[in-house]
Formats: structure tokens, sequence, C-alpha cells
């Protein structure tokens, strides 16, 4: 991966903090832009389209949110939040508006760069060659493959880490699967942190097709233990 110099945006506005996160990425071989506001931030990703970005939540212009927010209006790349405080509403309100993971602050380049390599080589639900690439639940068909979700025969439109998951679900749509084993189907087994990140996300999906917990047509909570899907 080293050799690819995948793009990497950067973006805080502790200019020290930049500078040495993206060195840290540069020595790992990624090719890095920084930004240190909001507009910049959506500016710079929209000019370079970077395959991940690291945001911050504190930012002049406007913030981490709204950036994260605009930017997955033409971007699909992985996104990474910083928080300065273990609160689980910055968690929730960065997850809702597209973010792929967080990072509590203060951290380690080490630990940062732990979690960019983890997001970059995590494994495509559906992507292997021997097993099916259509499913369907209902009235809820995906192609794994091409990317595409349809619900009565009407486009979704699902974040990376949305389609995953529910890649992941559709795949086994018989099995109940644990968080644990969600995040090692789409994040990596080398992943780590709040597994109550899955649950956000399950949400999310759950909008955009319709769905309910307390009467699901497709996504199903078995408490306890995890997610499945209603049987078809």
């Amino acid at each position: 991966m080293a050799n690819e110099r995948l793009k990497v945006l950067v973006v805080d506005d502790e200019v020290p903090l930049t500078g040495v996160v993206g060195s840290y990425l540069e020595r790992e071989g990624f090719d890095v832009a920084v930004a240190h506001t909001g507009p910049d931030a959506v500016a710079r990703a929209r000019a370079d389209s970077p395959v991940l970005i690291v945001l911050d939540i504190m930012l002049p212009g406007f913030d981490g949110i709204e950036a994260c927010r605009q930017i997955r209006q033409f971007s699909d790349a992985y996104i990474i939040m910083l928080t300065a405080r273990d609160e689980e509403m910055d968690k929730v309100l960065g997850l809702s508006m597209g973010a792929d993971d967080y990072l509590v602050k203060p951290f380690s380049p080490r630990e940062l760069i732990a979690r960019v390599r983890a997001m970059l080589r995590r494994p495509r639900a559906g992507s292997d060659n021997d097993s099916t690439e259509l499913y369907t639940i209902g009235t809820l068909t995906m192609d794994a493959q091409g990317r595409n979700l349809t619900l009565d025969g009407s486009e979704i439109e699902l974040t990376r880490t949305e389609f995953d998951l529910l890649a992941a679900m559709m795949a086994h749509p018989r099995a109940v699967l644990t968080r644990r084993k969600l995040i090692d189907a789409v994040w990596g087994p080398g992943w780590y942190g709040d597994e109550h990140v899955v649950d956000v996300h399950i949400g999310h999906v759950r909008e955009k097709i319709g769905d309910a917990a307390a009467e699901p047509r497709f996504i199903r909570t078995v408490r306890g233990v995890g997610y499945g899907m209603v049987a078809p």
C-alpha cells in the first residue's frame, strides 16, 4: 500500500497537530493534504478526492460535523472524526453525518495510523468470488458487487459503512451476528473501540430503508446478542 501513495486529508485547527500527524502518515507512504477550517476541509476534499479524511469536530468557519455532512454529499471517503471529549453526543453526531469511525483526543499518532491502516484494508462484505452477490429480503434487493441497493425498485443511498454492514447481514440472512462479528466483517479484526458504533450505523440504515426496530420488516434486533435479517 505504501507504493500506491493513497491520498489522506488531515483536518484540524491545531497546526502543530496536523504537522505531526501528516509526518507520520507520509512516513507510512501516504500522500497527505491538510486543512485547518471547515470550509477548507470541504474544498480540499472536493479538489483532492482523498480515500480517507481525518476530521476534527472543533473547527473555525463551521465545525467538523457540518464539514462531514457537506463532504458526504459528494464523497464516499472513509472519515475518522476527532473529538476532544469522550462524550456520546459527539460520537453520535459525527456518525449521524456519515463518519465511519471516531478517535478521542489526546491520542498517539501510532494509534491513529493503526486506525487508518485497519480502515483501508478492511474487507468488503460480499466481495468473495465464491459467494452469491445478489441478495433479496422481501422488496429489498442488494447487488453487493455493484454496490447498489433498491427498495421497491427505488435506489437507496447508503454510506460505505452502512452498505457493508447491511451486506454482511444480507449475505447470512438466517444468522444472528454479534456486534463483534459485524465489526470483524466490516472494519476488520484489527479494529478496536466502542462496539456500540454498530448500533448507530444500523439505526441509520433502518431510517433509510423505512424500517422500525419495534416492527421490523428487514433488520431484527436480538436483544443481548446482535442483529440479523427478518427471515424471508
